[in-house]
């Protein structure tokens, strides 16, 4: 069996979480206001992830300078969707492109950038799952900003307690508290869009 590209996530009828890490001077405000505001910059690419266990091997569970803060961000299913139908892979997927110099062409205007990393297990392990990444381009982070964000909530508590009990041995404890994802069904067309096959 080759590598199987799946968006697991948090979701539910309406709402879907994704994860971002950031400093304290980011952060703060965003979570007392349930969106971002400078020094939160709105004229680069902002990246999204749903799954919370690659984000933790990303950011070394909120170690890494500049990424001590884990958000839990709940954003309108419709916006994520619309991102992942506005998305162009990061890379020229034969299935996909025509050739490179289409893809070079749709990737150059693309408004959101989609890319897929293997997903990790709570030791950190890559797997043999790829997970979604959504890179939100300066043209939308306004609409994500002010439209689709509903919620954000402060993980680091609980990252930190997740963490904690990694070092300690007790994977189980540690696993309970992983936010739970599944499985998130997309349509055809979104499918071939971001490549999943």
């Amino acid at each position: 069996m080759g590598r199987v590209q799946e968006i697991r996530a948090n979701y539910d009828r309406e709402i879907i979480t994704v994860y971002q890490a950031y400093s304290k001077a980011i952060a703060l405000p965003a979570i007392q206001n349930n969106k971002f505001e400078a020094p939160f910059s709105f004229h680069r690419m902002t990246w999204i992830k749903p799954s919370y266990l690659w984000l933790m091997a990303r950011s070394n569970w909120g170690t890494k300078s500049n990424q001590e803060y884990i958000l839990a961000i709940k954003i309108t299913r419709a916006g994520w969707e619309k991102a992942l139908s506005l998305g162009v892979l990061t890379d020229p997927d034969k299935a996909i492109y025509k050739n490179g110099s289409v893809w070079k062409q749709a990737f150059e205007n693309a408004k959101v950038h989609i890319q897929w990393d293997p997903e990790r297990t709570l030791k950190g392990a890559k797997m043999d799952i790829r997970s979604i990444q959504v890179g939100i381009g300066r043209d939308l982070i306004k609409e994500y900003n002010e439209e689709w964000i509903q919620e954000i909530v402060d993980l680091t508590p609980l990252t930190r307690k997740i963490k904690d009990l990694i070092k300690k041995g007790k994977y189980k404890e540690a696993k309970r508290l992983v936010p739970d994802e599944k499985v998130y069904a997309v349509s055809e067309s979104i499918q071939q869009n971001i490549g999943i096959r």
